[in-house]
């Protein structure tokens, strides 16, 4: 099984992510789910739906640990959401290069 490429807190790691994903979790959340196949519009705007944003953030964790082959479970990923949302988001965006390659990077 392959692992994360960025750990949990290295959203830092890209400031432009981090940055629109800490301001506007909505796109970041729509993006990571149109880079698995998911509607974007409509994943961004569940977003804004307290609990059910957990659960569907889950399973877009869940389709991109499959794309990737990364060991982990639907629980931990809802867990991972309900903790840290604005770092699981970065974290998967930076996995699946969600916002492109607009990015500046920590050198």
């Amino acid at each position: 099984m392959a692992d994360w490429q960025h750990g949990l807190c290295g959203c830092f790691d890209n400031l432009t992510v981090c940055l629109i994903t800490y301001f506007v979790p909505c796109y970041t959340a729509g993006k990571n789910a149109e880079a698995v196949g998911e509607n974007c519009l409509l994943c961004g705007l569940v977003t804004l739906v307290p609990i059910v944003n957990f659960i569907c953030q889950a399973q877009i964790r869940g389709k991109i640990r499959e794309q990737k082959g990364i060991a982990g479970g639907f629980v931990g990923d809802l867990l991972m959401h309900c903790c840290c949302p604005c770092c699981a988001l970065s974290q998967e965006a930076q996995e699946v290069n969600a916002l492109g390659s607009q990015s500046i990077a920590r050198q």
